[in-house]
């Protein structure tokens, strides 16, 4: 025994010279160093010196006056470093520890420079503690293997060949599923056991005592406890692994091991293509390692999910998402209250900017049974950390007001812990009142959510409705008066906890005060003294409440006709415009025919190519198609003559003929070989029958066949009896139209209009003859208000049906939803949603409006749609047969379409107020008309060469 303690010590004393060995030769070093400098350097030095000392001094100054400078901090630790001084040195990085956490490479700066600097053994406990919070701020496995290593070097303590083992136990726990570089401290503990099972060999030739054989099978164990955990765990090169376990153990590898082995390994392929992507990926690394994290909690290893976390951080540490991340699945899945605090304590050092870091990391504290101290000192590290909006000052108060009245004992009618809450509630409004408003010029907290819980904890806890109705009085002072919600909270909060007077006194004020739904809180206040009131009171709530709506519906009178006297002044300003560009226009061709000076054949040649100028290319634009979300335009289909009416009149005009696209070289004006005519049920109007038939418009340019396609699409509304395509010179203008063998599938087909088709909206109209009806209009949409219907704006453009139905379930019953889209199919951000009734409806616009969705704030109304035809407002009046030149029509959201007007000014007429269709039943034409005698209502259309004959009269 006393040779084995011998040969044990004497390996002992091998390890630590060893490990000393390169602090001596470091030493060695700068001495060495030092010898060779010359007085000229010494000089330098010097110089050097001064000018390091000013810089120090000015970075200290610098990191007094902001201590979150954090590359001041490294400039200051690296200027101390080359002075060499160890105690400023110590200070500066304590500091700047104490503030963030530092990374794997200043770490392994500092451990270095205090192992070297501090030989003393009694100083080791010192370079123990610097480990210990080396180690927690990431998990970096190069300094668990540089602690375990060092600690290796106390191994003649007393107790240190088990601190050598915990330190290694503690690092295999931490990292050792590291799959890149855990194989590395697995293989430094081995080395550590072989090392040791060699001091208790004993020397060849001699017995072992039963007490020496012992302790040589417990090493031996020992290895081979350390190769059967390595061999279970997926690493990279375990197969190197599991060939020297082979090599190295006597008996061989059991089945058992290699049953482990082989279920690692297949892990470890698994995994592999996610390692190889990591290192083959530039840094950070952030989708890389979301990838792989998904990856792991699919395949559910704590341990594994763990690790692979912590990598992630370790190279993504100021990336808040990722924080949020890791601390929810600790909190929710592993729930250890050493690694969920130490987690979050991590996540707000590196972040301490993101409000919820701060608002998880409180609620982790109360979860997990934290003093009260501890918790207090963490929210006011919170205020302190520098959010960058002030609503996140009024989260964090909220986070703390709400532990604090979860400590509260209500049922005492005083304690300690409520005047405390009440104290905080105090500090709350204090603070954002001088401390939030000064920094952002924004309280933070409008609706004063803060107040309102404040006065329900009074009322419902503390019995206190007294103290709720100054509260509720100091709310409705900061400008919350005209919000109809804030007064229907304030009701529900007397209905719930005080009395009918007070009930009573809040409607009335309501009544008088809100601007925004005064129909509401006036409906409320009538079915309140319905259940509650006399007929004194009765009488005084219906007067109220009809004096202030009379007042309101004179204001939003005044208010539509400031607004039709705008866009009446505004389609004047247009119409002086265009009248300007047409005379320029007019004065530049005549200009031009005068300096031609031709003979009549050729003035008549260049007249004749000026009207084709002005009316052949014109003619082959499609007819476009107004559509809002109240109505949509109506055509004639077929004939020589093609109508349609847009905001602005009614526009009617010559079809142009269908021509094929003209081939390469072909000159202008060309008659094209009549085999090269697209021939159409246009050549044949008896066939054609309106009643049969719809319009189609708005589909895609290059839709392939259109014929063919359209047909497919309308046969399951009945028997297609013909297709027939607009074409033009350049080939199909994107509408059609579609006649039926019955009337009986008109209906069905109206029915597809907007379905989408290439990515676009399909518009499916009847057909009317507008010489017929040319008052004739189809309203697919509703043009006044609306009760039973919201009107949102603000919506994001991915949101769909089903998430706006997710969001409106919760009001009612929904009827209908509508996502409002452009002629391309693309959303336009605005939506209506219909309800069952009308109180649904105004229960939905109080509840949604301001609701935030998808990072987007939503605006939300009863539905009430803009005229969108000037000719719809009082005191308006559009000619009869053409449209106003280039007239802008202008409604409430914007500017309307325009149309250039192909008719003479001279033959604009004037008529008396138009009879107006409604929901697509045409009205029969009323006779008479009022201007030139030769120029009746319904006169036929005239062809191009007589307008141009009316204008060559001018």
């Amino acid at each position: 025994m006393a040779a084995t303690g011998n040969a044990e010590e004497t390996q002992l004393q091998e390890m630590e010279e060893e490990a000393g060995m390169e602090r001596e030769m470091d030493s060695d070093e700068e001495e060495g160093m030092g010898i060779e400098n010359s007085d000229d350097e010494e000089d330098d030095s010097s110089e050097d010196d001064k000018e390091n000392e000013a810089e120090i001094q000015r970075l200290e100054e610098q990191l007094s006056i902001n201590a979150f400078d954090y590359n001041c901090h490294l400039d200051l630790i690296k200027l101390l470093r080359q002075e060499g001084e160890l105690p400023p040195l110590r200070k500066a990085r304590q500091k700047m520890s104490e503030l963030f956490p530092l990374t794997e490479e200043i770490w392994l700066d500092w451990l270095k420079d205090e192992i070297r600097l501090t030989e003393e053994e009694q100083n080791r406990e010192k370079v123990y503690e610097l480990f210990e919070m080396a180690v927690k701020d990431y998990i970096c496995p190069e300094i668990w293997l540089e602690y375990a290593q060092y600690s290796i070097g106390g191994m003649g303590l007393p107790g240190g060949m088990e601190k050598v083992r915990s330190i290694f136990e503690r690092a295999l726990t931490a990292v050792g599923l590291h799959m890149t570089k855990g194989a590395t401290l697995w293989e430094a503990y081995r080395e550590f056991e072989n090392v040791i099972l060699a001091t208790v060999q004993p020397p060849p030739g001699s017995v072992p005592t039963c007490e020496q054989q012992e302790l040589l099978n417990a090493q031996l164990e020992r290895i081979h406890t350390l190769f059967r955990r390595q061999l279970a765990i997926p690493l990279m090169d375990m197969e190197g692994t599991y060939a020297e376990y082979e090599e190295w153990s006597d008996q061989g590898v059991s089945d058992t091991v290699s049953q482990k082995y082989k279920r690692a390994l297949q892990q470890m392929e698994k995994s592999k293509p996610y390692e190889e992507t990591l290192m083959a990926a530039e840094p950070p690394k952030l989708a890389e390692y979301q990838t792989y994290i998904d990856y792991e909690q699919k395949e559910g290893d704590p341990a594994r999910i763990q690790i692979i976390f912590e990598r992630a951080l370790a190279e993504n540490c100021l990336v808040p998402d990722m924080w949020a991340k890791y601390t929810k699945y600790l909190d929710r899945q592993l729930k250890i209250k050493d690694l969920v605090l130490s987690s979050h304590d991590r996540a707000v050092r590196n972040c301490p900017w993101t409000m919820g870091l701060w608002k998880n990391y409180l609620l982790a504290l109360e979860r997990h049974g934290a003093d009260h101290h501890t918790i207090s000192d963490v929210f006011e590290k919170a205020l302190n950390a520098g959010f960058i909006q002030a609503t996140d000052y009024v989260n964090i108060w909220e986070a703390y007001l709400d532990y604090l009245r979860r400590r509260v004992d209500f049922s005492k009618e005083s304690s300690r812990e409520l005047e405390e809450l009440r104290a905080a509630f105090t500090r709350s409004l204090d603070y954002m009142k001088q401390d939030v408003e000064e920094r952002f010029s924004e309280s933070g907290d409008p609706s004063c959510t803060i107040m309102q819980v404040w006065a329900k904890i009074e009322a419902l806890h503390c019995k206190n409705i007294q103290k709720a109705r100054e509260l509720w009085d100091s709310i409705m002072t900061k400008g919350n008066a005209k919000f109809a919600n804030m007064w229907l909270e304030y009701y529900n909060l007397e209905r719930s906890y005080g009395d009918a007077l007070h009930c009573r006194k809040a409607l009335h004020r309501a009544v008088q005060c809100t601007s925004d739904y005064p129909e509401h809180v006036c409906e409320v206040l009538l079915t309140f003294e319905r259940v509650e009131g006399s007929l004194e009171d009765w009488d005084a709530a219906v007067q109220k409440t009809e004096t202030r709506l009379n007042r309101v519906n004179e204001q939003r009178a005044k208010s539509l006709s400031q607004v039709a006297e705008k866009e009446a002044h505004l389609v004047r300003q247009e119409e002086e415009k265009t009248e300007q560009r047409r005379r320029a226009k007019a004065d530049k061709k005549n200009q031009k025919k005068g300096q031609k000076g031709s003979g009549p054949g050729e003035k008549r040649k260049a007249e004749d190519e000026d009207n084709e100028n002005e009316w052949g290319e014109e003619s082959e634009q499609p007819p476009k198609r107004h559509r809002g979300e109240g109505n949509q335009g109506s055509f004639r289909g077929g004939g020589a003559e093609e109508y349609m009416e847009t905001e602005s009149g009614l526009f009617g005009r010559r079809a142009p003929p269908c021509r094929r696209q003209e081939p390469p070289g072909a000159k202008r004006g060309q008659q094209m070989a009549p085999a090269t005519v697209r021939k159409t049920q246009e050549d044949n109007p008896e066939q054609r029958k309106d009643d049969c038939s719809v319009f189609i418009s708005n589909l895609a340019f290059n839709m392939e066949d259109p014929e063919k396609r359209l047909k497919e699409l309308f046969e399951p509304c009945g028997p297609v009896q013909s297709v027939r395509p607009v074409y033009a010179a350049k080939g199909f203008r994107g509408y059609c139209y579609v006649q039926f063998e019955g009337k009986t599938s008109v209906p069905e087909a109206l029915k597809m209009d907007r379905r989408e088709v290439d990515g676009r909206p399909m518009f499916v109209s009847p057909c009317v003859d507008k010489n017929k009806n040319p008052d004739f209009k189809v309203f697919k949409y509703n043009t006044n208000l609306e009760k039973h219907k919201i009107f949102i704006s603000g919506l994001p453009f991915s949101c769909t049906k089903e998430q706006l139905e997710e969001l409106c379930k919760d009001q009612g019953t929904i009827k209908d939803i509508r996502l409002v889209t452009n002629r391309s199919g693309k959303p336009k951000g605005l939506a209506y949603v219909e309800f069952e009734d009308e109180a649904q409806a105004s229960q939905a616009v109080l509840k949604l409006d301001g609701t935030v969705l998808q990072e987007h704030t939503l605006s939300v109304a009863i539905s009430n749609p803009p005229r969108r035809n000037a000719a719809d407002k009082p005191d308006f009046s559009r000619p009869m047969g053409a449209m106003m030149p280039r007239a802008m029509v202008y409604g409430s959201r914007g500017k309307g379409r325009t149309q250039l007007s192909l008719i003479p000014r001279s033959l604009h007429r004037q008529t008396g107020s138009e009879s107006k269709a409604e929901n697509g039943t045409a009205p029969k034409p009323t006779g008479g008309a009022s201007g030139d005698a030769g120029f009746e209502a319904q006169a036929k259309p005239m062809s191009n060469s007589d307008f141009a004959k009316m204008l060559l009269r001018k």
